[in-house]
């Protein structure tokens, strides 16, 4: 999988969406339980940066659903210039692609978004579209007035990709609106790429479109669960990292990595939601490449593994067991950076702590102990 440590993400959803009929635009309607939108930020996790381009109009609702976990653009008076106005506050020396999709796309595939990353690695532009199958005709007054070849013909989808550097001088240079960024790519003499796209990535555009996408929820719905267990004993040191946050204490935790035993817990339990084994499968303490690495590096492998397969968190709950430190005071800020670290909705995330009524070796003081319980829920 490329790296997305240079990669930004924008999802356009500034339109008004009036061909979806009456009431809120249809970015902000509900689909089984939150609004499209929603669903679509959702599958951008792990991003360098993940703007969201909304309506003037729109900016408090944006702030209130999105709690500071992606940038929020205000859009223009077209969706070219939306899209333009998002990447002029990106720096070409700090990401060098981006990926723009539709905010009315809600089930875009972790897959899908691979494909179009990889296009990127050998071009400058990289698109997924679907061979057109149906036989097209031409209508005049509600008849048919003749046949379209379908040859070479492509439904056109998002997220389409780009050099950072290159579309960004393409929009400069557009001038009028677009229908997408492929159109302003071309334009400007851009090679574009076309990776196959994914029939259930629909794009809500009618009324009808949102039975169907309530029907797709219904039926493809895929729960995982799985659990983590893990153990670190005290040793000699003045804090100790949990949930990856230091902790003033008398003493620190033993092991081969930071020995973050909640994070520990935490990665192990998505490991397992997966079937994919413990963190010893994918990092051996044989290696001494993970000697004294930060434990966040194994907990965001574990989610970008979640993500690629399809999955993404519906909550995950972490027990703390020991005498000492106090984890009250820290539960919140740990629970935030688990949050941060798997790209999941800080709401999703819970830290709690317990004692074993000083019974065992947490019960004696010799080390603390770590439980976690992760839900997966296919996207």
């Amino acid at each position: 999988m490329p790296s997305r440590a240079d990669i930004a993400a924008i999802i356009v959803a500034a339109g008004r969406g009036r061909r979806a009929g009456a009431g809120a635009p249809k970015q902000w309607r509900d689909l089984a339980g939150q609004p499209v939108l929603a669903r679509t930020v959702a599958a951008f996790g792990g991003f360098a940066r993940t703007l969201v381009v909304l309506h003037p109009d729109d900016m408090a609702r944006g702030v209130a659903e999105f709690e500071g976990r992606v940038t929020l653009i205000a859009g223009g008076d077209s969706r070219a210039q939306s899209v333009r106005n998002a990447l002029e506050t990106l720096d070409p020396e700090d990401i060098s692609k981006v990926l723009i999709h539709d905010g009315a796309r809600p089930f875009v595939k972790p897959d899908l978004i691979e494909r179009v990353l990889g296009a990127l690695g050998a071009a400058q532009a990289a698109a997924p579209a679907l061979p057109v199958t149906d036989a097209l005709w031409r209508g005049a007054q509600g008849r048919v007035a003749g046949r379209v070849s379908r040859d070479g013909l492509f439904r056109a989808q998002t997220p389409q990709g780009f050099d950072l550097a290159a579309i960004l001088a393409a929009h400069r240079n557009h001038a009028g609106d677009a229908a997408d960024d492929v159109e302003v790519a071309r334009a400007a003499g851009l090679d574009v790429a076309i990776v196959a796209g994914d029939e259930d990535n629909i794009k809500i555009t009618w009324p009808e479109d949102f039975h169907r996408a309530a029907r797709m929820l219904r039926g493809d719905v895929d729960i995982r669960t799985g659990n983590g267990f893990d153990v670190h004993a005290f040793c000699e040191g003045d804090h100790v990292m949990l949930c990856g946050v230091r902790v003033a204490h008398s003493r620190g935790l033993r092991g081969h990595s930071d020995a973050d035993v909640g994070m520990h817990a935490l990665t192990d339990a998505i490991y397992g939601a997966l079937a994919e084994g413990d963190i010893g499968r994918h990092f051996p303490p044989s290696d001494p490449r993970w000697k004294d690495a930060a434990s966040r590096i194994f907990l965001a492998h574990a989610a970008d593994l979640a993500r690629q397969r399809g999955y993404r968190l519906a909550n995950a709950d972490v027990t703390l067991i020991c005498e000492s430190p106090k984890i009250g005071p820290h539960a919140l800020e740990m629970a935030s950076e688990l949050a941060r670290n798997i790209a999941a909705d800080p709401s999703r995330v819970s830290v709690k702590a317990t004692t074993s009524e000083r019974l065992g070796f947490t019960g004696r003081e010799e080390g603390i102990a770590a439980l976690a319980t992760v839900t997966l829920v296919n996207t």
